[in-house]
């Protein structure tokens, strides 16, 4: 897992310091066990920002799309796929959340995964931090660490 990376591409800017503040508690927790980073980008019309998206979209990455009607999945179920997916000799696990008009088929169509937390709606930049701490969570779990119950 060493050469890897985990990122997430998003939509949009978190302005809202405690926003912020759950983030960054997240990303230092998570770097921890391994690299990652956030690519933001501008929020703007849903095909803009899914041809942003796949300019950052790679083959060789294992790419997980955040949508509502995704597949459901436990904790557990995640540090799986986060497992197999370097397992698997992917480059890098890509996490993409979209803006309030969602994504673009064009971009799902890339994915290897699509992946739904909930039915319900959220706001951005608490999902960020909601997808952060559960993948904190899955490395706590693949560590046999004490956290998820």
């Amino acid at each position: 897992m060493v050469n890897n990376m985990i990122k997430i591409i998003c939509v949009g800017k978190i302005k809202e310091k405690y926003l912020n503040d759950l983030i960054n508690d997240y990303m230092t927790r998570i770097n921890k066990y391994h690299k990652i980073s956030v690519i933001e980008l501008k929020d703007s019309n849903i095909n803009d920002e899914s041809n942003e998206i796949l300019n950052h979209l790679s083959k060789s990455d294992y790419n997980i799309c955040m949508a509502i009607e995704g597949t459901k999945s436990s904790s557990i179920e995640l540090s799986k796929i986060i497992n197999n997916a370097f397992i698997n000799s992917y480059k890098n696990i890509v996490f993409i959340i979209g803006g309030s008009d969602g994504i673009n088929d064009s971009v799902k169509k890339e994915c290897n995964l699509l992946l739904s937390f909930s039915d319900l709606t959220f706001p951005h930049g608490l999902f960020r931090g909601i997808l952060l701490e559960q993948i904190y969570r899955s490395f706590k779990i693949l560590n046999n660490e004490t956290y998820h119950k």
